[in-house]
């Protein structure tokens, strides 16, 4: 297989994107001043230095060969706890911390760090995330609602990094009105009247900022390369063929399309925010479940649409809606949303088991269920470069064996 090497390793290395200070900004559309920026998702970058890992891009050329296209993955389901959300979970955390500390010097008070809470809810992968960061690295207790028929293995990790898990039903039970029953009950069976401090799965601006790394490492170590320096090829077929599409070899790679899943849209919108200002011609395509399409339906009312809990296999994308800010930077950086079904996961699923040795989740395929979607149709030019972002790969094995083996 074809793996980007230099600087990249799978443990966060020094490289010239993350050093002390800030690189100056490159043009970007003009702000809004609540919105996150680019500005954040280089302080994220910081804050990450040596304690994420720096994923590994991929390539397949047999893919590259049914295709007609050159497919680049950026791998994180090799991230720390197995997805992208470790990034988003640490940045929030961490700066919410800090913050706080600040607080504490300007009031000439003594750190009561040891005070605070975190408390969020997730379907898994954000749980585990806040559970790794909070309550494992930085010391801080972590209450996590999770629903009831969340995949046993993201309840069992999130506790094993020291989350206390709290259950829902969400099909019949509004998530916010659960955690604000929660926070007001950890604020009373606490001692010392505790901080809860609430850190959501995708409209916060420290979490988009986290999550907005992934663009910027993924641009950053794209055009560090020549096309014929070929990253590793990830699949074991030794007779693929070799003269799959590239760039051209005087130039680096630059992608024409980043496909990018969607649930809440906290990945996509912060790796909007890095392609909007390392390479602002590329083209961001949003992919979600056809049984959950809210973000497609809202970028196209012009409104964020409410639905009801979608019944999907992609757990990571059984949100009901878009989150403020999410939404408005979607609105101004993403090209469309395009919608796959479960059966079209399930293909992705064997393709990445069977041709590139990967164990993926579901939600981490609907990225590369969308450009073979869009390729197909033709509305993706024979011989353009792609970019495929894998969120996680945080499945139960006796579920994924099952998903794979049906007919």
């Amino acid at each position: 297989f074809h793996i980007f090497t230099s600087t990249m390793t799978t443990t966060q290395s020094s490289s010239p994107s993350t050093s002390s200070s800030p690189s100056p900004l490159p043009t970007s559309p003009p702000s809004e001043p609540d919105l996150p920026t680019y500005q954040d998702v280089l302080h994220a970058s910081q804050t990450l230095q040596n304690i994420a890992h720096r994923t590994p891009i991929l390539t397949s050329r047999t893919l590259d060969a049914q295709l007609g296209v050159r497919v680049f993955f950026k791998c994180e389901n090799l991230q720390r706890m197995g997805a992208f959300k470790f990034r988003g979970a640490y940045t929030a955390v961490k700066r919410c911390l800090d913050d706080d500390d600040d607080d504490d010097n300007d009031n000439d008070t003594s750190n009561n760090r040891g005070n605070i809470r975190i408390l969020t809810y997730s379907s898994g992968n954000h749980a585990q995330a806040i559970a790794l960061a909070a309550t494992s690295l930085l010391g801080v207790p972590s209450t996590i609602i999770m629903p009831r028929d969340a995949p046993p293995l993201k309840i069992e990790a999130t506790r094993s990094y020291g989350g206390d898990v709290v259950f829902y039903d969400r099909y019949t039970e509004e998530r916010d009105a659960v955690a604000e029953r929660v926070k007001a009950e950890l604020s009373q069976t606490h001692g010392d009247s505790p901080k809860v401090v609430f850190v959501p799965p995708y409209d916060h601006r420290y979490v988009i900022a986290g999550q907005g790394t992934v663009g910027k490492e993924f641009i950053e170590d794209l055009t560090r390369f020549l096309p014929h320096e070929h990253p590793h090829d990830h699949d074991h077929d030794h007779d693929a063929p070799s003269d799959s599409p590239s760039a051209s070899p005087a130039e680096p790679i630059a992608l024409d399309y980043l496909f990018v899943c969607v649930g809440g849209g906290g990945l996509l919108s912060g790796v909007s925010l890095s392609a909007r200002a390392l390479s602002p011609r590329t083209k961001l395509i949003g992919v979600e479940p056809l049984a959950g399409n809210d973000a497609q339906r809202s970028l196209r009312d012009d409104r964020i649409v409410r639905i009801p809990t979608p019944n999907t296999i992609a757990d990571g994308a059984q949100t009901q809606h878009l989150g403020e800010l999410t939404f408005r930077i979607m609105r101004r950086c993403v090209e469309r949303i395009v919608t796959v079904t479960d059966e079209e996961l399930v293909e992705e699923m064997r393709f990445f088991g069977e041709r590139m040795k990967m164990v993926v989740e579901p939600t981490g395929c609907l990225g590369l269920a969308g450009l073979r979607k869009m390729v197909e149709s033709g509305e993706v030019e024979k011989g353009s470069c792609c970019g495929v972002v894998i969120s996680g790969g945080n499945v139960d094995l006796e579920r994924y064996c099952r998903l794979i083996s049906k007919s």
